[in-house]
């Protein structure tokens, strides 16, 4: 029996592929556009230029590809590309995070694209590269997951993204975090049952949500404890440790200054005690010095500090778990509605604070 094809001219490539079944992967590389611009065109989005419309609906009919089987072949179509942006001055929180993040990520399966952020007036054209280069989704670590400007691009190009550690998670993106304010409080709460009445604070980066979560704390228990929340014992800091020991100095030239010195970060934390050693002062003998995160600088500090933990790395993973399983779905046709995760905070005593 003669072939069908006989005297015909060759199959084209596209028709090979749709006689096979035609994935939406061939239909990606075909139009020269990523799988979730296909899938933006697939679903009816607003967000895709006519012209790439059109090219990714001319190769869905020349491949003969059925939107129907895009829950089984979109799954496996390419491997999972997440960008992780980074602006942190804490090298011992960014640490703990990369850890988690990259562990995770080959947990998962997923790969990790780590991409540095930290100016303002560029951060804009690098998430809009990556949207254009096909990222899947993004994570967001502090201070970047308070960046009204990414949120807005992330939301605007259907990108799933996942803000870490925000003290008030955006609207369209998921978040883990952990409760600052009741940590802060129960820090705050600790030192006022050793005996401490003029507890000085020193507040985190202004532009942080969290830091406002934990001067908020700060000030519940002192009212909770009968104590007066004086202007005075609050003074801004940055989260660095530089900004750490000019605020550790003006709350220790106060007369009289405070037996007591929590610090948003341990990162200022370690630098009120460099601080008060520099003074002749004993910690915790003449000063009790406590902090938040336990990120690694909290152990390497002497005395090591008390300090909130907050499961940087945990979360981190957490955070991976969670844009990947968002991911899946949307390509699946499906959607998740964006989900808060709150983790479980730990006051950790250690060497550095005592009774008045």
């Amino acid at each position: 029996m003669a072939d069908d094809n006989s005297g015909s001219p060759p199959r084209s490539r596209s028709s090979r592929r749709s006689r096979a079944g035609a994935t939406i992967a061939d239909v990606a590389r075909d139009a020269g556009v990523s799988l979730m611009t296909v899938s933006r065109v697939m679903n009816g989005k607003a967000n895709v230029r006519e012209e790439t419309r059109e090219r990714v609906e001319a190769a869905i009919k020349a491949l003969n590809y059925s939107p129907s089987i895009a829950a089984r072949n979109l799954a496996a179509a390419s491997e999972i590309r997440i960008g992780l942006l980074y602006s942190n001055p804490s090298a011992g929180y960014l640490n703990e995070f990369l850890v988690g993040s990259l562990e995770q990520a080959s947990r998962s399966n997923v790969q990790l694209v780590v991409q540095l952020c930290e100016r303002a007036e560029e951060r804009a054209a690098i998430v809009q590269r990556l949207i254009d280069g096909g990222i899947d989704g993004v994570i967001l670590p502090p201070p970047l997951c308070d960046a009204e400007d990414i949120h807005r691009l992330l939301r605007d190009a259907d990108v799933p993204g996942v803000v870490v550690a925000s003290g008030r998670p955006p609207i369209g993106l998921s978040s883990v975090n952990i409760d600052d304010r009741a940590a802060a409080s129960a820090m705050t709460e600790h030192l006022a049952t050793l005996g401490h009445r003029r507890i000085g604070f020193i507040s985190g980066n202004p532009d942080q949500t969290a830091s406002a979560l934990r001067l908020y704390g700060y000030v519940d228990a002192l009212d909770a404890q009968g104590l007066t929340a004086d202007s005075e014992l609050v003074v801004e800091g940055l989260f660095t440790y530089r900004s750490g020991l000019e605020a550790a100095q003006q709350l220790l030239a106060l007369d009289p200054r405070p037996t007591a010195i929590f610090a948003s970060n341990d990162d200022m934390a370690a630098a009120a005690v460099s601080v008060a050693h520099r003074l002749g002062l004993d910690v915790p003998g003449d000063l009790t010095v406590v902090g938040f995160d336990d990120a690694p600088q909290a152990t390497t500090t002497w005395p090591e500090l008390t300090t909130i933990r907050q499961p940087i790395a945990d979360m981190s993973r957490a955070a991976v778990v969670q844009l990947v399983e968002d991911i899946r779905t949307l390509r699946e046709g499906r959607r998740l509605a964006p989900r808060q995760t709150q983790m479980r905070f730990e006051l950790v005593r250690r060497e550095s604070d005592g009774a008045v």
